[in-house]
């Protein structure tokens, strides 16, 4: 509409239409760059709170299957239907090491699918190394946090620099530049 109304008549209203038919594609574009961007933070922010429940239900006395199944009942989202295909699948029959190949799949449960197959298989006790998985994700989503809020930081200040730059070139730079240069041109 701001394109029709400043070009003015029909190259105008075409102007505008141009405009808005390329915005609306780039932000579509942008969208479907998100979506998936969107879902793995998704699933990182889930792994964390399913380490610490998985962990509580092995020191319990459960074990790998019984505690996905549990954990995947308890929670929602993609890491929970991801354990309760993995309890179904290991109640079936399945085999541990292609099983938790499913959980491994999601991003950043490697290590916790590691776990949890290594218990399934050998009945090593995954208590603590849940644990430990379930706080080195916590870090990790703390450190992606603390860089997310430094870059939005940095992002903040550039339309303040935009604004106040020619503000203050234009106020407080351009009347020292002129009264030197008068005062120059004045005195030759």
């Amino acid at each position: 509409m701001c394109v029709a109304i400043l070009v003015g008549g029909v190259p105008g209203v075409l102007a505008g239409l141009a405009v808005g038919f390329g915005t609306h594609r780039w932000l579509m574009r942008q969208r479907g760059t998100q979506a998936p961007r969107l879902a793995e933070v998704e699933v990182r922010t889930a792994l964390a709170p399913a380490g610490d429940l998985l962990a509580a239900c092995l020191a319990a006395g459960a074990g790998p299957r019984e505690s996905a199944e549990a954990v995947g009942r308890s929670l929602d989202g993609p890491v929970a239907e991801r354990l309760r295909q993995v309890a179904a699948e290991l109640r079936l029959g399945g085999e541990p090491a292609v099983v938790w190949r499913r959980l491994a799949a999601l991003p950043g449960a490697e290590g916790l699918a590691r776990c949890m197959e290594r218990a399934g298989i050998s009945g090593v006790p995954a208590v603590e190394s849940a644990s430990r998985i379930a706080s080195d994700l916590r870090a990790e989503q703390a450190r992606a946090a603390t860089a997310r809020a430094r870059r939005a930081g940095v992002l903040v200040t550039l339309p303040l620099a935009a604004c106040f730059l020619p503000a203050f070139l234009t106020l407080g730079v351009a009347p020292v530049l002129i009264g030197l240069a008068a005062g120059l041109l004045g005195h030759t």
